[in-house]
């Protein structure tokens, strides 16, 4: 099925500029209400949002377009996309939307949708959704007079959720003695996360809490780790912790301002349940983008490994699939299914911090459970997303690369969902030879395909 809106992970682009309209919205809402109405009376789509300036225009189209077709929404305002997953299922709520463009500028904007048992949507009701909004079918349902839909503002959506994560968190524990520092990016997390935190015994020393529509992602969050581990150096806290816009994905620092990535902290936390019995089917679902090691951490632990195309929407659908527990990607999404049903920064690094107490250990000692194999990673901005195969050039030289690695390494050449940008990763034994290979790639691309 060829996609006119739905990326991977959303409809995602510049706001107020096609498709992140106004207009598009109120269809988008339209449909929505339409695709998961109940028959057997008024349904409801719970309306969420991070803290972009676009957020209250998107917002109230979305909200218009759900009550024209007689649906009620609930609105929550700024809360993590994790979050509305939550309340969507908790309040029994037909849907659930996220107004985020996660870790990208202030100026983009996206839009997610859960249906009412907190999952991402498959492609085929995507799929039904584009046509409902690029066709006129909808003109003609809109219902008139009583049956119009009505708007409602949960105003306790940030405490709910806050308990709900601190339910996830051993009781026999606190955080008492930790010291945290604290990157919310100025996004969707600035009120939950320290407030999780200090409410569990935690000093916490936050940055990134004061948004004012324009700075969300500026220059803070995951994307920008080197701010949380400066604050951590500084005031000689015990980790780091850095949320992106939504509060999906998570990076954290260790108390000597290292950053360690989602691969460690997939390793800890597998290797923690394996030791517990808790891993289901002693399975970790992770993406081809991890690296090697993860394996041979986990097959020395007695489990294995499942790998899924990038993005964590198809994490989960392998989980769901095989009935897994764990799963999550290199970039720090990380999904504990046994508690939320996508992906969730603030769960994490609960789980992180109870692991740290329950061993009594830092967070730079519990990664030594893994070795990685150096990886190197390039991103090349394109023009046009075109298939590699027609440029023989390209393919000759990948066909070399590979020959060379052999079975001590592999390279993975995939575009971005969201930017257009084509990723070559190249992992192995010797890392100066990886850059050389990967900067080979990188010159070829550009040369072909490159803006």
């Amino acid at each position: 099925m060829t996609r006119k809106l739905f990326g991977t992970d959303g409809i995602r682009g510049v706001a107020n500029a096609d498709p992140m309209t106004g207009e598009m919205a109120m269809q988008l809402g339209r449909a929505i209400a339409h695709i998961f109405k109940d028959v057997k009376g008024r349904h409801r789509i719970v309306v969420g949002k991070d803290t972009r300036l676009s957020g209250y225009m998107l917002e109230t189209a979305l909200a218009s377009g759900v009550c024209s077709m007689g649906a009620d929404v609930m609105l929550v305002g700024p809360l993590p996309t994790p979050g509305i997953a939550f309340i969507t299922t908790s309040m029994r709520a037909n849907a659930g939307v996220v107004i985020s463009a996660s870790h990208n500028p202030y100026y983009d904007n996206g839009i997610k949708i859960f249906s009412q048992d907190g999952f991402k949507l498959p492609d085929e009701i995507e799929h039904r959704i584009e046509e409902l909004i690029l066709s006129n079918h909808l003109h003609s349902l809109r219902p008139t007079a009583n049956a119009v839909g009505k708007a409602h503002r949960i105003d306790d959506a940030v405490g709910r959720y806050v308990v709900f994560l601190k339910n996830t968190f051993p009781n026999n524990l606190t955080l008492d003695g930790l010291r945290i520092a604290l990157d919310c990016a100025n996004g969707a997390a600035y009120r939950v996360a320290p407030t999780v935190l200090e409410e569990l015994g935690a000093e916490v020393i936050p940055i990134g809490v004061d948004p004012n529509g324009e700075n969300i992602n500026d220059h803070c969050g995951s994307l920008y780790p080197e701010m949380v581990s400066r604050l951590v150096l500084e005031k000689e806290a015990d980790i780091g912790i850095a949320l992106d816009g939504d509060a999906d994905r998570i990076v954290f620092v260790d108390r000597k301002g290292k950053e360690v990535d989602g691969d460690y902290i997939l390793a800890i936390c597998a290797h923690q349940m394996l030791s517990e019995n808790r891993l289901k089917k002693g399975t970790l679902v992770t993406t081809v983008m991890s690296n090697i090691g993860l394996d041979r951490t986990i097959k020395n632990a007695g489990g294995k490994v499942i790998r899924t195309q990038v993005g964590d929407r198809y994490v989960v659908e392998e989980m769901v699939r095989g009935d897994y527990n764990l799963g999550g990607e290199q970039s720090g999404h990380t999904i504990f299914l046994d508690y939320n049903t996508t992906c969730d920064g603030v769960l994490t690094a609960l789980q992180v911090l109870a692991i740290m107490k329950q061993k009594e250990r830092p967070l730079d000692e519990l990664t030594h459970v893994m070795e990685p194999l150096p990886q190197v990673l390039y991103n090349v901005e394109v023009k046009e997303k075109k298939n590699l195969s027609g440029f023989p050039e390209i393919e000759k030289r990948i066909r070399e690369i590979e020959k060379t690695l052999e079975q001590s390494g592999r390279i993975l050449i995939r575009y971005s969902g969201t930017e257009p940008l084509l990723r070559i990763m190249v992992e192995g034994e010797d890392e100066t030879k990886l850059h050389r290979f990967a900067q080979d790639l990188v010159e070829l691309v550009k040369k072909y395909i490159g803006k």
